[in-house]
C-alpha cells in the first residue's frame, strides 16, 4: 500500500502521542508494521552480536569464574582500553514434587515448613472457568483481576 506524504517511523520521534493518534488508521497500521519489523531485526542483530561477544570472550568468562571458583556470576575482562562485565545468571529450579515431600516430613516432625520454604499457591484461569459454581464461589473471594497492557493490531479488512 503506497500513501504519499505519509509520516515515517523517523517523523514521529518529535510528534506528540495526540498527533500520532490523530493520523488515519491507513498510516497507523504501516507504521505498527514498520515499528514490529524494525523491532525484529533490531532483536535479530543484537542477538548476532551477542553471539559474537560470547564467541570472543565466552571461554576467558568461563576461566576467570573457574579461577575465583565459581560457576556462574560476574567477571571483569579486561580488553585493551576497554573492560569487559561478563555475567552469567544463575538459575535455580526447584523439584516441586520433592519440596512438597519435604514439606511434608518437616510438618510431621513438628515444625513449620514456613520457616524454611515460601508457598505459592495458582489455580488455573481455564480449571476456575470449568469449576462448577459451587466451587467457584468459594474461590472467588481469593481471586483478583487486574488488567495488564493494552495491546492493539491493526489488519486490512478482507472483502468477501
Amino acid at each position: 500500500m503506497s500513501i504519499p506524504n505519509r509520516i515515517t517511523l523517523d517523523d514521529i520521534s518529535g510528534m506528540g502521542i495526540g498527533a500520532i493518534a490523530a493520523l488515519p488508521v491507513e498510516h497507523l497500521a504501516l507504521l505498527t508494521g514498520e515499528a514490529r519489523e524494525a523491532l525484529e531485526r533490531a532483536k535479530r542483530v543484537k542477538d548476532w552480536i551477542d553471539g559474537a561477544i560470547d564467541l570472543k570472550y565466552g571461554a576467558r568468562a568461563t576461566e576467570a569464574r573457574r579461577q575465583a571458583g565459581k560457576d556462574t556470576g560476574t567477571v571483569r575482562l579486561a580488553d585493551g582500553d576497554h573492560v569487559v562485565i561478563a555475567d552469567l545468571p544463575k538459575k535455580v529450579r526447584w523439584d516441586q514434587g520433592r519440596l512438597a515431600a519435604l514439606v511434608a516430613e518437616i510438618r510431621a516432625g513438628g515444625d513449620d515448613p514456613a520457616e524454611y520454604v515460601c508457598t505459592e499457591y495458582t489455580v488455573s484461569e481455564r480449571a476456575y472457568g470449568a469449576w462448577p459454581s459451587s466451587i467457584s464461589t468459594a474461590f472467588a473471594p481469593a481471586r483478583t483481576i487486574e488488567a495488564g497492557k493494552p495491546s492493539y493490531r491493526i489488519e486490512i479488512k478482507e472483502t468477501k
